[in-house]
Order: structure tokens, then sequence, then C-alpha cells
């Protein structure tokens, strides 16, 4: 295969699967031009769980300092309580070897160092894609009406609502799941006495409250999830009310109660996810990340999985000249739609232990300390070697 003859690629949506999936593609050597809506790259100020099914993947890029540099490593002390505080069960925080590479990072942290991480010019900003065709060998995206662009390969990492999925598959709504979380970052020297080594989530009727350190400890990174009666426009920068936020929890752990008591602004916004598609590729286009597979929070794997798409994607990519880019996209979609629906389903799961929705809490609990073998076979595994056995049979 001659470098000419490798595909040429646009990426739509400037997020953390976005950027990653082109650092993962130009350090297999392709050509990357990143399209992103907003003016600037950044975050709202939250945190993002990193576990290490995706931090392996980081390290292939080179990140692997910078994850270290900017995370919070999260340690053997974490665990579930109930809401009084009483212990339930460690909460395993490496893989089936042992190996810790689970980490609390700031949003805003983990998009600048994937985008500094990429040559300069390559992420384009301002940059809304209005519309999509695709024809022969090559697909041209529309910005507005003068703006036009073109590729081999069109990879919509554009979010839970996507402009391109459309082009894919037929339209289909979020599934609201009557739960809206509040969320904010706390400095760490305001609270003394907090674990900030730790990984901790406390579990109540319909509630539950998380809390782990980001930006190498400076913060602790909280999530109070509560019950919504009504379905709120998703969104990761909808004002909350701190006193509200506080009454929530009120009569919980002491720990809340000194944490919240801190809190002077929040963020609030709904949960949704989509019952997963029954495809994601269309010719030259395809789905990556929230685009193809938005799920809950309650196994903290939306970017896990948004970068082990990116991986697989590459990988595949690296080994597929521009006339077979269509089957090796179906390869991709292939290897990661029964992968990331199992996660789905189990975050859905997750959040019915996490909201005691049990008759018997026994059971419950007996269910958290069972799960530490969920997540090591879930933390184990690496799509790389998958990835370059379907690579291998393209041809």
């Amino acid at each position: 295969m001659t470098m000419n003859s490798r595909p040429e690629v646009a990426i739509v949506g400037g997020g953390i699967g976005g950027l990653f999936a082109a650092n993962a593609l130009i350090a297999n050597g392709l050509t990357v031009t990143v399209y992103e809506q907003a003016p600037a790259l950044g975050e709202i100020g939250a945190g993002v769980y990193l576990t290490p099914n995706s931090v392996r993947h980081l390290e292939r890029v080179g990140l692997g300092p910078a994850v270290e540099k900017w995370g919070a490593r999260v340690g053997v002390d974490s665990h579930y309580f109930r809401d009084d505080g009483t212990p339930i069960a460690p909460v395993q925080v490496t893989d089936s070897s042992g190996w810790n590479a689970t980490f609390g990072m700031h949003r805003a942290d983990l998009v600048e160092m994937l985008a500094a991480k990429l040559p300069s010019g390559m992420v384009r900003t301002g940059y809304r894609c209005t519309g999509f065709e695709q024809g022969g060998e090559r697909c041209r995206l529309s910005f507005g009406e003068d703006s036009i662009a073109e590729a081999d390969i069109v990879i919509a990492a554009d979010g839970i609502h996507s402009e391109l999925r459309r082009f894919v598959t037929p339209p289909s709504q979020p599934v609201f799941h009557g739960t809206a979380a509040y969320r904010g970052l706390v400095e760490t020297n305001a609270v003394p006495d907090w674990n900030i080594k730790a990984w901790q989530m406390w579990l109540g009727p319909s509630k539950h409250f998380l809390a782990f350190p980001v930006r190498a400890g400076q913060f602790i990174n909280y999530v109070g999830f509560v019950p919504a009666d009504q379905a709120i426009k998703e969104s990761w920068s909808a004002a909350g009310d701190p006193a509200t936020l506080r009454q929530e929890f009120a009569g919980w752990d002491p720990q809340i109660g000194t944490l919240l008591a801190q809190v002077k602004h929040t963020f609030r916004w709904a949960l949704y996810d989509r019952e997963p598609l029954p495809t994601w590729t269309r010719g030259r286009l395809t789905l990556l990340g929230d685009a193809a597979h938005p799920m809950l929070p309650h196994l903290g794997q939306g970017a896990n999985q948004s970068i082990e798409d990116g991986m697989a994607l590459a990988t595949i990519l690296a080994q597929a000249d521009a006339a077979v880019v269509p089957a090796g996209l179906l390869a991709y979609e292939r290897l990661r739609r029964e992968r990331v629906a199992q996660v789905q389903r189990g975050a859905r799961e997750n959040g019915l232990r996490y909201d005691s929705v049990y008759a018997d809490l026994k059971v419950r609990d007996a269910e958290l300390a069972a799960h530490v073998e969920f997540r090591k076979r879930l933390y184990d595994h690496d799509v790389v070697p998958e990835a370059k056995a379907a690579a291998a049979k393209l041809g």
C-alpha cells in the first residue's frame, strides 16, 4: 500500500472521542482534519473517569506522561457506602493483573492534552457541519453556505445529538431515565479531611452520590444523582441550585454535607442514553462515541468506550487503502457494536443498584461485591489484537 493510497480522514466533533481518534489515526500514519462547531475547544469544568481499558491506548499514542501529570490516580481505598456511611464493598480499580491505571481527570485537562498532541492546524474550530454527501470514493461535508470539505472517510464524533447520524440510520429519540445529576468541583484544601486518593459512592433510595479526585488531587469532582419527574434538556452546562443539591442529600453521611457546604456553583443535566443502533456505518461515513452509543454514566465508561472506538478504527484503517475503506468501516462496526451494547446494558443495570431499586438491599450489596469480576473483564479488554485480526481480513 503506497502513501498516496492511504485514506484521508475528516472527523466531525472535537470532544474527547474525536480528538483521541485523531491522535490514534495520525499515530498510524493517516492524514486527519478535525472540524469542531464551537469557536474554541473546551469542556465545562467536570470530571471524567479513566480506566485501564482506555489508559493503555492513551499510553500507546504517547499520552501516558500527560495522564500521570494531570490525572489523579484512584487507589484501593475506593469504596461503596450506604447513605449513612456504612461500608458496602470495595470498588475494583485495577485490571485482573493488578495494574492500577485508573484516574480522575478534569474534562478540560483531557481535551487540552489530546489537542496539544495534534499538529498545529489539524483542528479547525467554528465549523458547524450542516450537510453531508458521498459518492464514489469521496465524501463532501458542508459548513454553512460557502464552506465545504472533502475526504475519503468521515467519522461522526459529534455527540448524542449528532447531526450526521441521520445519514447512517433512521432518526430515533434519546431515552430519558428519570434522573438528573448535579455536578461540579470543590477545592481539596476546603475539605482537608477528604480522602483524595479514592473513588467513593454513597447509595440511597432513588439517589446516589459520587466523588473522586481530579487534576492531580487539586479538586474533588462530585456528582449527585437525584430523581427528575420530567424530561429536561440534555446539557452539560445548565445551572443548578446548590441549596437544592444540599437539601437532596440532607441527612446522609456527614462527609457529604461537609463537601456540599463548600459548593458555590453547580451544573445540572438530565441522564439520557439510546437503544443500541442497528448500524453505525453507511459507505464512507461511520459513527464514534456518543454519536453511536450514548450511555448512562453508571459504569464510568462513556469516554473510555469512545477511546476504545478510536483505537479500533485507527488500527483497522492503518491497514486499509482508499479502495477498501467501506469494508474497513464495517469491520470496525462489527468489532465494536456488541462490546458497547453490553456496556450500555451494564450501565443501566448498575444504575438500578446505585439507586437501591431492590426489595432486599442485601441482594444489592452482594451484587456490588460480585461486580469486581465484571470490572476486571471490562478493564482487561484490549481492542488492538482484535482490530489487527479484523484488518488482516480486508485483503
